[in-house]
């Protein structure tokens, strides 16, 4: 039963989501601090976004904002590592921290009656990081084995060497961390990334669940205002938007494999795109859940693998809109054509009204438990529209846009950008096996790189 963990934001007469109320102020050091008030049960979140992530490392550094965010709590000054998460468990706290395309995040799930022992520890941990020269090899050591490792396991490192290959290489979203680049970073880079990163004008603050305002506001400030106001991170901008003359493919050769994972991917949306809405709808029905288009043919259908997707990317700039899937090494092509065929289905036939439907009330059935169930659900949805500059009207107001999209427009936006011209394919498979059936996907632009060549470059 997960009613001891959930905070209850539906309005079932609307069948509308709604956002629960909240207040937002701005620190005297520039964060910005939002709180969320539900006393169903006896717990909190907190969760601490720092604007910039990924995009921020410096050039030939990929991974120093993921590595700074695992090793803030990696000790400080007066607490070891080991301390750090031995009073979290001891007070059944959680604490978790990433970094993605735009910013860095920390997150501590808690009971109430914990606030200010979890804050003591929590204001340590942000304020006063030690980055332990023991901690930093330690990390750095166990990142660069994964990065090699990973290649162990096709199905994870294609999408490694799917970014580099998709985006141009002066685009901030082009660099993967790597065996090479986590190779430059050492304690002072990290420090130093720490210092610019961590300031008030970074932060975006967020307390929801069960608290009282009065009482607990000034303990919040408190933890934005252990931060100094520092500079705000500039955001970097795209060289151009993501476009491309001609089919390319690159095929790793990785000659023990029996099977061939396959990415293909074609210009997507940024976050905030006016199209997102009928763009999800469109995606739901091509290749987003398991009753899809791609999954019926190439899984139930033909039985050529376990599982067909395709999804597009969301964050700050504009993403790639991908097709995902695998298959044995002897049904590579085929399954490649399959799912082109889906594709130019799609777009010459359409969706019909029985399909439209079904994906409005599925995705509507999905959302409120994907992301308002939960006290650090609902953090991250507030700071995530506080982080792209959206109101709350994106989630008060998504199922009326929902409704809203009709047939026509849905068809419109499955022609728009499910299209079967320059595609960029990425596969990892057998070479020898493989690689001149593949060719005719690409006839002027195949390349074949070894898998065993450091790194995930393969332009």
């Amino acid at each position: 039963m997960r009613a001891a963990t959930t905070i209850l934001l539906a309005t079932c007469a609307a069948a509308q989501v709604r956002l629960p109320s909240s207040t937002k102020q701005t620190a005297s050091n520039g964060a910005v601090i939002i709180m969320a008030q539900k006393s169903d049960v006896p717990l909190m979140n907190l969760q601490l976004v720092f604007r910039g992530g990924s995009e921020s490392d410096p050039a030939g550094m990929a991974g120093l904002s993921s590595v700074t965010a695992e090793l803030i709590r990696r000790g400080t000054a007066s607490r070891t590592a080991d301390q750090i998460a031995a009073q979290f468990d001891f007070l059944g706290a959680n604490l978790n921290t990433s970094s993605d395309q735009q910013s860095i995040r920390i997150a501590v799930d808690f009971m109430s009656k914990d606030l200010d022992r979890v804050l003591e520890i929590l204001t340590d941990v942000v304020a006063h990081p030690a980055f332990p020269e023991s901690e930093v090899k330690k990390v750095l050591s166990q990142r660069i084995d994964a990065a090699k490792a990973s290649k162990d396991n096709p199905g994870g490192a294609i999408n490694s060497y799917f970014r580099p290959f998709f985006f141009p290489a002066a685009h901030p979203y082009h660099p993967v961390p790597d065996e090479i680049s986590l190779a430059k970073i050492g304690r002072d880079q990290i420090a130093a990334f720490y210092k610019a990163a961590f300031t008030g004008r970074n932060l975006i603050l967020v307390a929801t669940g069960d608290f009282k305002p009065e009482t607990t506001a000034p303990k919040i400030a408190a933890l934005a205002g252990a931060l100094p106001a520092g500079e705000a991170y500039d955001w970097k901008k795209s060289p151009s938007a993501i476009q491309f003359n001609g089919t390319r493919l690159v095929l790793i050769d990785k000659p023990d494999a029996t099977q061939t994972y396959f990415l293909i991917g074609q210009p997507g949306v940024d976050h905030n795109n006016p199209d997102r809405v009928p763009l999800q709808i469109v995606n739901t029905l091509f290749g987003g859940r398991f009753t899809s288009m791609l999954n019926d043919e190439l899984r139930v259908s033909s039985g050529l693998t376990y599982g067909a997707r395709s999804y597009f990317e969301r964050d700050r700039l504009p993403g790639a809109l991908v097709i995902s899937t695998y298959t044995k090494t002897d049904s590579t092509v085929q399954a490649i054509d399959m799912a082109l065929d889906v594709l130019k289905r799609l777009t010459a036939k359409g969706l019909n009204a029985e399909q439209l439907a079904s994906a409005k009330a599925y995705i509507k059935g999905g959302f409120p438990t994907e992301r308002l169930e939960t006290a650090g659900q609902v953090a991250a949805t507030l700071a995530e529209l506080e982080l792209f500059g959206l109101s709350k009207g994106e989630i008060d107001d998504l199922f009326a846009r929902i409704d809203a999209v009709s047939l026509e427009q849905a068809n419109a936006i499955a022609k728009k950008y499910y299209r079967g011209e320059n595609l960029q394919f990425v596969l990892i498979g057998n070479a020898s096996k493989i690689q001149d059936a593949v060719k005719k996907y690409a006839p002027s632009s195949t390349k074949v790189v070894s898998i065993k060549q450091p790194g995930f470059e393969t332009n």
